[in-house]
């Protein structure tokens, strides 16, 4: 590889009709739009899309965030030749505008200057409407994360019911679901040579709307949307089918009745293979944002991504609640050490290179090849089967020594200080790997600090649901760490991703994850509850309550305390959660917990907040029900309650709880005292 001075691409592809005059251009060929701001960096899906055109040899114009009270931006580069290509963005539109807890968020990172509301609620959708709306008769391919997710019926969390298809929503000619590359360049090629839309029905990786008698002669069918909206049962069985056949070698084609046409899943296209992921790679990006951008702060997600580099696609990690299986799917494939080393290179030439590459990663940083070589000759396993988990499987190639070569090449070009992996690395398949060198060389040299990591929990029930290892694997893996990194003379954390309500996760299970992250002195800074996004087995179990692979009932937690509990108990030593806490301390009955979790300021808290109860008038009834009769001044509950409160379940009123004050128990200092004064107590009438 030579070391000369790479050449830094400056050019952004058109976003007016000045850019078009500019280049002498009079007609596009296609337009392509997205939902996120334009940032011209290969972690964007429309600047792959649409550099990838340009390679083509096609006259592309960008259409970023387009106005969506009418469809007058559509007609902004005039009307082009061939078409669109529509995509939501790089998150989910109705993720990047609403919390789990559907309250919207001020922020947009894909958005100029961080700010919500530059894109309507289901993109996708809309903008494929506006885009038809303003040229009712050219081809419109809607393509992207939001759509491939989107692409079956599909229970939408937002509204709390099941949606068609967004083929049939949103009006689209087609769907590409996947990465897209191998779609949109034989879909643009076929409509360059005048083929109309209609008849490009088989090509790979696309969805398409039909009748009865233009459905292909073989294909395996699922519950139509009316039967999966009304029957659960039918739901969970036809997600299994959708999941199990997403695999390019073992896939079937996939048929599902809509409203009144039929939705066709034509199998998935091939994954690019190691020259073709080279090429798009190394595609003429700015990695920046449109200069248009600067005065309004510019686009906060180019922040992480700048300096970083994406060296694979796919993941076999399997985990349920994640839409990579129905997106990229579970193979991966790789970039070469050649491409990513290229890549590395010209970022260090950049102006405002600090000499840190943030990230050399993926879907999951640490993998390489596929998971055996029965994938690639049979498909991937169905059924639920997981390759890492509950064990790793005997037929798992495990292998680092290819990552780490070309870490070891990117940390020793010039101006290189440090490269870090901050993507997640899956630790089991890391432990799974006799030779430690890896281990080893990431604890030396490439964590910043702190390496996250994607635990998730720790009961089996509910690690099991997520398609995640058993504890004891993490476990394994954070003593190694913590010994490997005191042998390098470092200070560096983990910092684990949990979750909080997933399907499976009991109360009593949260409890158990407290209990686990007081005992091993862990205190994430930042937890989630799990988000019911379309396309995901996690999902599937969420709506149906079934698990979609034995049919089984799965507990789920749907409601606010409820998720609220278990939330709280992940974060159980902040005193604001005091309350919260105890409260699910005694619904599970682990009182003995209440001074290991809940913070001194914390308890006495609660206790103030107790006392204050008390002063209520309360009346007991002989069926386990009571009354509050609030006595404080200038409150007043309009009515008296009355609540179950079944014993050991719900306290009355005042009630104080002390697990450690065994009978004959005497407290020795201040702080047992206060232990100790947590003890049942009853509010007679």
């Amino acid at each position: 590889m030579e070391h000369s001075t790479p050449q830094i691409y400056t050019e952004f592809l058109p976003i007016s009709r000045a850019d078009m005059e500019a280049r002498g251009w009079e007609q596009l060929d296609f337009v392509v739009v997205g939902g996120d701001a334009y940032v011209d960096h290969p972690s964007f899906g429309t600047a792959i899309i649409s550099r990838l055109l340009e390679a083509e040899g096609y006259k592309v114009g960008v259409l970023a965030q387009p106005r969506y009270t009418d469809c007058e931006d559509f007609k902004r580069f005039g009307k082009p030749k061939y078409g669109f290509f529509i995509g939501g963005g790089n998150v989910d539109s109705m993720v990047s505008h609403y919390s789990v807890a559907k309250i919207p968020r001020a922020e947009d990172e894909y958005s100029p200057g961080g700010k919500a509301g530059a894109r309507p609620d289901r993109s996708a959708t809309v903008y494929t409407k506006l885009a038809k709306q303003a040229y009712p008769d050219l081809p419109v391919i809607l393509g992207g994360l939001e759509a491939s997710l989107r692409r079956f019926a599909h229970y939408d969390y937002w509204l709390d019911t099941v949606l068609p298809s967004i083929a049939e929503d949103s009006g689209a000619d087609l769907i590409s679901f996947g990465m897209g590359e191998h779609q949109t360049v034989e879909i643009a090629r076929r409509l360059a040579a005048g083929e109309p839309v209609e008849t490009i029905t088989d090509v790979n990786g696309t969805c398409y709307l039909t009748d009865f008698d233009h459905l292909p002669q073989r294909y395996v069918e699922c519950a139509g949307f009316k039967k999966v909206a009304s029957d659960k049962t039918a739901y969970a069985k036809a997600c299994r089918i959708q999941m199990d056949n997403q695999d390019v070698v073992s896939g079937q084609i996939i048929v599902q009745k809509q409203s009144e046409k039929y939705l066709v899943q034509n199998i998935p296209a091939k994954p690019l293979v190691r020259g073709e992921l080279d090429k798009v790679y190394a595609l003429p990006y700015t990695r920046r944002y449109h200069p248009i951008y600067e005065s309004m702060g510019g686009v906060p997600a180019i922040r992480e991504v700048q300096f970083s580099i994406i060296q694979n696609r796919g993941c076999f990690g399997g985990c349920n609640f994640c839409a990579i299986q129905l997106h990229q799917g579970r193979r991966v494939t790789s970039r070469s050490a050649d491409s990513i080393v290229e890549e590395a290179e010209r970022m260090t030439h950049e102006p405002d290179f600090k000499g840190y590459i943030h990230d050399v990663g993926g879907p999951t940083a640490n993998f390489r090849f596929p998971s055996c070589r029965e994938q690639m000759l049979r498909g991937m396993c169905t059924g639920g089967k997981h390759c890492l988990a509950p064990t790793t499987c005997s037929h798992m190639i495990v292998d680092h020594s290819d990552y780490l070569k070309i870490l070891r090449r990117v940390r020793e070009l010039p101006g290189v200080k440090k490269v870090f992996i901050r993507s997640g690395i899956r630790f089991d398949y890391l432990m799974a790997d006799p030779d430690d060198t890896f281990f080893k060389e990431l604890v030396e040299y490439h964590v910043s600090g702190q390496l996250k990591v994607a635990p998730e929990h720790c009961a089996p029930n509910t690690l099991a649901y997520m398609g995640k290892p058993p504890i004891e694997t993490f476990n394994k893996f954070k003593d190694k760490f913590y010994e490997l990194s005191k042998k390098a003379g470092k200070k560096q954390y983990l910092v684990p991703y949990l979750m909080s309500s997933h399907p499976g996760s009991t109360l009593k299970d949260a409890v158990y994850l407290a209990e686990y992250l007081y005992k091993n002195h862990m205190r994430p800074e930042q937890v989630q509850d799990f988000y019911p996004t379309p396309g995901t087995v996690s999902t599937c179990m969420f709506y149906t309550g079934l698990d979609p692979y034995t049919l089984k009932p799965v507990f789920v937690e749907k409601t606010p305390e409820g998720k609220a509990l278990q939330r709280a108990l992940l974060q159980y030593y902040e005193p604001r959660n005091a309350e919260k806490v105890v409260k699910a301390l005694q619904l599970t009955h682990r009182e003995d917990l209440i001074p290991l979790l809940v913070p001194a300021a914390g308890r006495r808290a609660v206790q103030r907040t107790a006392r204050r109860a008390e002063s209520a008038e309360v009346t007991i009834h002989n069926d386990g029900t009571y009354t509050v009769h609030s006595s404080q001044k200038g409150r007043s509950t309009g009515k008296n309650a009355r609540a179950a409160a079944p014993a050991g379940r719900q306290p009355s009123p005042g009630a104080r709880f002390a697990p450690n004050s065994a009978p004959g128990h005497k407290p020795k200092n201040n702080q047992q005292k206060e232990n100790a004064t947590w003890k049942t107590g009853k509010k007679k009438k």
